[in-house]
């Protein structure tokens, strides 16, 4: 493939601003579109929480699932900075597709079918590792430039869960200042966004906010973690 996508036919182009939606989760789009400028982020959405699934460049293809009829779109496609797309010619597309024997685009369809089928299986799959402690405990970033002063709950030896109307963006790192009682000590534990929640239908249940890795913290902190959650899990908080 050419990185400027001139192995496929190409029907048409289209400009997209940074930030910009160019397919989005769950809707029907029939598009089949490779990058011919700029970058796009691949995105998912689970139980309100949206996970990148990477990254992609010019020369780079999406939107194929379209090729199977009556597949709603898996996933949210938005560009980075100014991007320029091609929407592949979907007469071609089809033409090609037919040519193929009725056994090969029925190995086709159900390969994508169990895929689908894989994807959402997700959902029922948890991404922690160690039991999570439900305490808010006062902490503190700084973001934008400015300090936060924050509330996190869901605690664990891997992260914890910050609310805020302003969540960071996936894969930010910041350096996060906690503060837990009975403890002397204010940890300062490097972080990484895991993923974040942009909007709710539920803001009491699910509410706006981050959820965080500990990226890299010491030995010692580590320890006075642990002894503070040994001790909440077993009610002497």
């Amino acid at each position: 493939m050419m990185e400027d996508g001139s192995f496929f036919n190409i029907a048409y182009e289209q400009k997209y601003h940074d930030g910009e939606f160019i397919l989005e989760e769950g809707k029907s789009d029939d598009r089949i579109c490779v990058i011919l400028s700029g970058s796009v982020e691949v995105s998912k959405t689970i139980e309100d929480m949206k996970f990148i699934l990477g990254i992609l460049q010019p020369g780079e293809i999406f939107g194929e699932f379209a090729l199977i009829g009556g597949i709603k779109r898996r996933a949210t496609v938005r560009a980075i900075g100014e991007t320029i797309i091609g929407v592949v010619d979907r007469g071609f597309l089809d033409y090609e597709f037919n040519k193929m024997s009725s056994s090969f685009r029925s190995i086709l369809v159900t390969a994508v079918e169990r895929y689908i089928k894989m994807m959402n299986k997700t959902k029922r799959f948890s991404f922690r590792k160690h039991e999570r402690i439900p305490k808010g405990l006062p902490v503190r970033y700084k973001a934008r430039q400015a300090l936060v002063t924050a509330f996190a709950s869901n605690l664990s030896e891997d992260g914890l869960f910050i609310r805020t109307d302003s969540p960071l963006g996936v894969d930010k790192r910041f350096v996060l200042e906690l503060q837990m009682e009975e403890v002397a000590e204010t940890l300062e534990i490097l972080c990484e966004v895991a993923w974040n929640r942009e909007k709710t239908s539920d803001p009491e249940g699910k509410p706006l906010g981050m959820g965080v890795r500990f990226y890299d913290i010491s030995e010692e902190d580590s320890e006075i973690l642990k002894k503070y959650l040994i001790r909440a899990r077993e009610g002497n908080l």
